[in-house]
């Protein structure tokens, strides 16, 4: 795992991006692709990059080096996204409606109530629309979506109030991503939607900027949100994919026989970084209620039924008629 500040990552991109678009006789000896994550290095999804990293760094006898920048070193997600797309980046990974800012119906596949189980989602990556969006990402930003991770069931905390049905969420300030589909989850709970990146989200939390937030609970736990939490409600609004995505040109760069171990790599890191997930997912009700949080099993009707009556409705026309109806009949 490689150590950066912002400042000397910012005062390299110049440099990184003209890489991307030297031959590779003038490259040096080793292909470096650098992976920048928002997440702590406790996270399963961190311990998926060096994973990756080990397994190709391996496999192609250290011709092609992966280096982790995890924990917001660079940066936002949006930073990041930004920094991938113009090359400065290699890799990064994000939930899908984050990349909704680069491509607005992508937002959908992170959106509400829209799978049924984590196995209804992983069907997605083959889905003929998944794999029409990805080609408008890379025609429009220069970016390609690798792969589809599991990044688990969204639950909600709060620091002081207990919940047991939407109505309790009145007028709370929740953290949410900077994003449209989560602003207008939290509003028809009647919540005061408040976007904060995640690298500020503990801070929020501790200093009383936010009542509480929303995330899986292997992001809850790494991250000691229950430190400055009090009350788990275990809501499961949302059943979240992340998305792994690379710089297109870097892609397209990399010679076959490279390209071809990455994929491998990035294959197994995601099967283990999903059963790794889920099995956290598994203990952590427990573990994070021995921390002394308290548990809640709340009313979930009274959570999904405003969103189900506003929210398709309200995003028809930014994913596109039809389309959530196709990803939900998967």
């Amino acid at each position: 795992m490689t150590k950066l500040t912002k400042r000397a990552f910012l005062a390299g991109s110049a440099a990184a991006g003209a890489m991307i678009a030297m031959p590779t006789v003038l490259r040096a000896q080793a292909t470096v692709l650098r992976w920048g994550e928002m997440l702590p290095v406790t996270h399963p999804q961190v311990q998926m990059v060096d994973r990756i990293a080990k397994e190709v760094k391996e496999k192609t006898s250290g011709r092609v080096d992966i280096q982790s920048f995890p924990a917001g070193q660079l940066g936002s997600g949006k930073d990041m996204m930004e920094s991938v797309a113009s090359g400065a980046l290699t890799m990064t990974t994000d939930g899908a409606a984050a990349l909704g800012s680069f491509l607005p119906q992508l937002s959908v596949v992170e959106a509400p109530y829209l799978w049924r189980d984590p196995a209804h989602m992983a069907k997605v990556a083959k889905a003929p629309v998944f794999t029409q969006m990805n080609e408008e990402l890379i025609k429009k930003r220069g970016l390609r979506m690798a792969a589809v991770t599991y990044y688990g069931k969204r639950h909600l905390t709060t620091g002081s109030k207990v919940v047991k049905s939407a109505a309790d969420v009145a007028g709370l300030k929740l953290r949410v991503p900077p994003v449209d589909t989560f602003r207008a989850m939290v509003e028809a709970w009647g919540a005061k939607a408040t976007p904060v990146n995640f690298n500020e989200l503990y801070l929020a939390l501790s200093q009383g900027a936010v009542d509480g937030q929303e995330n899986p609970l292997p992001t809850i736990h790494s991250a000691k949100l229950q430190e400055v939490q009090k009350h788990l409600i275990l809501t499961g609004h949302i059943i979240t994919p992340r998305l792994i995505v690379i710089n297109q040109d870097f892609w397209k760069g990399l010679k076959d026989a490279d390209r071809a171990i990455i994929e491998t790599a990035i294959a197994n890191g995601v099967a283990w970084q999903d059963a790794e997930l889920t099995s956290q997912e598994g203990s952590l009700v427990a573990t994070l209620k021995a921390a002394g949080m308290s548990v809640t099993e709340p009313d979930l009707e009274s959570f999904s039924k405003p969103v189900l009556a506003t929210l398709p409705k309200q995003f028809e026309s930014k994913w596109g008629k039809g389309t959530w109806d196709a990803l939900a009949a998967l």
